[in-house]
């Protein structure tokens, strides 16, 4: 039998980073794409309120907060010359520690990196490169039939159960049945409870109280970058 294919994935907002990256992503990019833009920030205060009472869903919020401070379509090539400079102001100045030095420990034992995140792609992969990542399982924007940016999301956004769907599909598409791996995970959230009980190896990083429940109750690793833990 043929050695597994070892894959070590990490979540990104708040597992790798020292803080989330959609807002300031987009407020990044609205100040050099459309800065008059800005001017609608206060109107992300009732959207936001909505998504609270339930009254819109998740991808909705995601989608106003796009819409309003980029626009509905950006042509891809200013979009991604923003979104590599985005990429190399986050990574220098909010990346931990800790994680850094767990991705290039996975790495020398032989473990393919890979990020699943919520993020959008446009944004993410800048970041991954950075971070001598080897793939990403993202989020992904529509396209229109010029190649324009969108809005909108194509297909899931990367969350909850649709990040272990959409981690189950690229694996898939790498042409590696679920037998011949074994995944590490790393998260901070219990939102990503359907991937942990998905792995082989479960590590609860920055866990806010619900996953640092969970993870005590199903004994899996618990790491703290925030607190220099290595691991």
């Amino acid at each position: 039998m043929s050695a597994p294919v070892k894959l070590a994935i990490y979540d990104l907002d708040r597992t790798i980073t020292r803080v989330p990256t959609w807002s300031l992503f987009l407020l990044f990019a609205s100040r050099r794409i459309a800065p008059w833009r800005l001017a609608t920030v206060p109107l992300l205060a009732p959207a936001a309120l909505l998504r609270m009472t339930g009254a819109i869903g998740r991808d909705d919020l995601k989608q106003v907060m796009h819409r309003l401070l980029l626009g509905h379509a950006v042509a891809p090539e200013r979009l991604e010359r923003v979104a590599e400079a985005f990429a190399k102001r986050f990574v220098a100045r909010d990346i931990l520690a800790g994680a850094r030095h767990r991705m290039a420990r996975d790495h020398a034992d032989g473990w393919r990196v890979v990020i699943a995140t919520a993020a959008h792609r446009f944004y993410a992969e800048p970041i991954a490169r950075r971070l001598g990542v080897d793939d990403v399982v993202a989020t992904d924007a529509a396209r229109a039939p010029g190649g324009a940016i969108l809005s909108t999301i194509d297909g899931g956004n990367c969350y909850g159960s649709v990040k272990q769907a959409m981690i189950a599909d690229w694996l898939a598409r790498q042409g590696i049945a679920r037998e011949q791996a074994r995944i590490r995970f790393y998260s901070d959230h219990v939102s990503d409870r359907y991937t942990f009980d998905w792995v082989d190896e479960a590590v609860a990083v920055n866990a806010h109280p619900p996953l640092a429940r969970l993870a005590a109750s199903r004994g899996w690793q618990v790491l703290n970058w925030r607190k220099g833990h290595q691991g």
